[in-house]
C-alpha cells in the first residue's frame, strides 16, 4: 500500500504493508539511515523517533499509525538538537556511536519537555536507552552543557 509520511519536514511517499515497522519504512524505503536497529523489541532505544513529538521506539510503531503524523527522526534540523550535537561533540559523548542517534532524540524530546532538567529528570528520560559502551555520565554532563547553551542562547 502506498503512503505519504511526513519525515523531517518532507513528504516522503512510501510503499509499505500497512504493518511494516515504521523504522524500515525509514530506513529502506525513505532512505533516512541514522535511525538505527538494535534490538526489534522497543527495549533498546538505537530506533527512537519522535511522532508528533512523542518519544517512539519506530520498530514496534507500524507504517500505518504514522500517517498524517509528524516524524521528526536524527536527520532532523531543531534548534535544540543543534546544541545537543555540539554538546556531544565537545564532551566525546559516542565510543562505538551506534546507540547515539537514539540517544539524541530522546535528550531532544526532554530539553524540549523541561527547562532545566535535573539529574533524575535526564536519568528518567534516558533510562529507555541502552548505550552497550557506558557512555550515561557523558550523555548527562552534554545535556547539561546543552541547557547552559540554550539557555545562554534565548
Amino acid at each position: 500500500m502506498k503512503y505519504t509520511l511526513s519525515i523531517n519536514g518532507k513528504n516522503h511517499t512510501v510503499d509499505a504493508p500497512e504493518e511494516m515497522p515504521l523504522l524500515w519504512a525509514i530506513r529502506d524505503l525513505a532512505g533516512l539511515t541514522g535511525t538505527k536497529y538494535g534490538c526489534g523489541i522497543a527495549q533498546c532505544g538505537a530506533c527512537s523517533v519522535l511522532i508528533d513529538g512523542r518519544l517512539v521506539k519506530s520498530c514496534s510503531f507500524s507504517v500505518s499509525d504514522a500517517i498524517n503524523k509528524e516524524i521528526f527522526t536524527i536527520e532532523g534540523s531543531s534548534e535544540t538538537l543543534e546544541f545537543l550535537r555540539q554538546t556531544w561533540n565537545d564532551g566525546n559523548v559516542p565510543q562505538c556511536g551506534y546507540c547515539q542517534s537514539g540517544q539524541l532524540i530522546a535528550a531532544t524530546k526532554l530539553l524540549d519537555a523541561v527547562e532545566k532538567p535535573t539529574d533524575k529528570d535526564i536519568d528518567d528520560a534516558m533510562s529507555g536507552n541502552i548505550c552497550r559502551c557506558g557512555t550515561y555520565t557523558r550523555i548527562r554532563k552534554a545535556i547539561h552543557k546543552a541547557v547552559a547553551l540554550k539557555n545562554n542562547a534565548i
